[in-house]
């Protein structure tokens, strides 16, 4: 055997290795999972210092920032919440009420926590509750489904845009994966509330689990 001959055949065993590898690790889209992380409207305004507090908001900050930095997912998305620039019905009496929350930049701008993260992930503003509304996120969410994931919910308002999410989410034929402690509601009993609502549906569109709870069977599939 030449040099020449020599040299290719080590070349080729060290790609069939790597290939190899690379194969019973199930690559690096495998390995990372095929969910879609959804953080909803971790915004000012859901803080204690908030006129629309949420109590559990520091909780749902820390496991959703455990959530990312997991690494299991192929997508991450955040959305906020802007108040509807030319409202119709409703919306318009919701911006009547709440224009002094509207109107105050702080109050709509992403929690400090999430800065770093911003600046990695996509964020999408919505004027809905529903996260679904957005073209971009309905498109991640229909190829979360092409590839077999699921739709992770986490953020704010659990009874407000998190469930309205989770709803068409469902209609659009997606697996849903409700956080219970990475969400937050304007209290306990309205998260609860939630999780019961959630409970009654037909397991394979819903699953409920806490962080650990959803990052062990990650870990085990």
């Amino acid at each position: 055997m030449n040099r020449g001959t020599k040299a290719g055949c080590v070349f080729i065993c060290t790609v069939l290795t790597v290939v190899f590898c690379f194969a019973c690790t199930g690559g690096i889209a495998e390995q990372a999972g095929g969910d879609l992380l959804l953080v909803i409207d971790m915004q000012n305004a859901y803080t204690v210092e908030g006129p629309w507090t949420c109590p559990n908001m520091g909780r749902a900050t820390e496991q959703i920032i455990a959530l990312i930095e997991s690494g299991r997912f192929a997508e991450i998305v955040f959305t906020r919440f802007d108040a509807p620039q030319d409202p119709v019905g409703t919306w318009k009496d919701y911006n009547v009420i709440n224009q002094e929350v509207n109107e105050d930049e702080w109050m709509n701008e992403m929690v400090p926590q999430m800065a770093t993260y911003l600046e990695q992930y996509p964020v999408y503003s919505k004027s809905t509750y529903s996260s679904m509304t957005v073209p971009e996120i309905r498109a991640a969410a229909e190829q979360c489904i092409a590839r077999g994931g699921s739709v992770v919910l986490t953020g704010v308002v659990s009874e407000c845009c998190v469930l309205s999410t989770a709803f068409e989410a469902i209609d659009l034929g997606c697996p849903v994966v409700y956080i219970t402690d990475a969400c937050a509601g304007c209290s306990d009993d309205l998260e609860a509330a939630v999780v019961s609502v959630l409970a009654g549906l037909d397991y394979v569109q819903t699953t409920i689990l806490d962080t650990a709870g959803y990052l062990e069977k990650a870990a085990a599939e």
